[in-house]
């Protein structure tokens, strides 16, 4: 496609985020790298790269940016600790806002909101708190059972459960990384992955990913080491089931308040397109997602670069 016009002026001076104090740091860098990269080829020469540790209030403000473009990834980077401090700083930012950013976060509440819309489909699941009985929480659910931190990314702290003897063992793994756990029932289906994009003309989602996991589902090894996931694009469903996984991926970012970019993951079991996170601040690794779907409609990395920055004029 031809290239995307910029929002932006060429000598603003763009803070692009990265790194952060998360566990999916060394991640977010590779991410920043790219993103920085594409703006440099775009012609933003005042793009910097800022690493964000626990002074960043004070390196945007002594930096004297103009535009941050957020590449960072889980724990105080999308969940509205950086949107928050961006937000006092008076700095527009890429992506999701404040509130948004926050609910998206926690997988728990991301399901309560999406739940207010009937048409959404939910994996059963339980949500254990600090304290709670993590046995008695999860009677009423069927096995497998899949564990999962509630606010964090990359797949970290995520176990499959295959009986009753096992939970315990899963459950201790997931609070090492958040005090509240989710406990989904693991339904054997399809992995699939949509971006939802805005622009001037409104909402739109990307290609379909389907993911075909080497591992027995889609863990961190298989998210960032080449060769360990099969990428389908488009995703081998019929036209209808495309169409409504683009429906559901759009209306979910509206119901969870989105702006900018997100990327919406679902599980299709049984011919219903179940709403599993909805993920604010995509990976724009070489092995990303979001990358891939993009280009499958003709999008490539520099041009989805610069619709991301054009969203933070949204957050002004």
């Amino acid at each position: 496609m031809a290239n995307i016009e910029s929002k932006i002026d060429k000598n603003a001076k763009i803070a692009v985020l990265c790194g952060g104090m998360s566990s999916e740091a060394e991640v977010s860098r590779r991410s920043g790298k790219g993103c920085f990269e594409a703006l440099q080829r775009l012609g933003y020469k005042n793009a910097e790269i800022v690493e964000v540790d626990k002074n960043i209030a004070q390196t945007l403000k002594e930096g004297n940016y103009e535009f941050a473009y957020n590449a960072l990834h889980g724990r105080y980077g999308e969940d509205g600790c950086i949107q928050g401090i961006l937000e006092i700083l008076q700095i527009p930012y890429t992506g999701c806002g404040v509130m948004s950013s926050s609910v998206c976060m926690n997988k728990e509440y991301t399901k309560r909101i999406l739940s207010t819309d009937k048409t959404i489909p939910l994996i059963k699941s339980v949500f254990v708190q600090k304290g709670e009985d993590v046995k008695e929480k999860t009677k009423d659910l069927n096995y497998p059972l899949i564990t999962k931190p509630v606010c964090e990314g990359s797949s970290f702290g995520m176990t499959k459960v295959n009986s009753p003897e096992e939970l315990e063992a899963a459950y201790k793994e997931a609070i090492k990384y958040n005090d509240d756990v989710l406990i989904e029932e693991y339904l054997v289906g399809t992995a699939a992955t949509v971006g939802v994009l805005e622009s001037d003309n409104g909402l739109f989602a990307t290609e379909i990913l389907e993911l075909r996991p080497k591992n027995e589902w889609y863990d961190y090894e298989c998210k960032y080491t080449k060769g360990m996931t099969e990428f389908v694009l488009p995703a081998e469903l019929s036209e209808e089931m495309t169409n409504k996984v683009k429906e559901i991926a759009v209306k979910a970012f509206k119901i969870a308040g989105c702006r900018g970019v997100s990327r919406v993951d679902f599980h299709i079991v049984n011919n219903i397109p179940y709403v599993l996170e909805i993920n604010t601040s995509p990976g724009m690794t070489e092995t990303s997602d979001l990358p891939a779907q993009s280009a499958a409609m003709g999008i490539n990395y520099d041009n989805l670069v610069q619709i991301i920055l054009n969203g933070a004029g949204l957050n002004k």
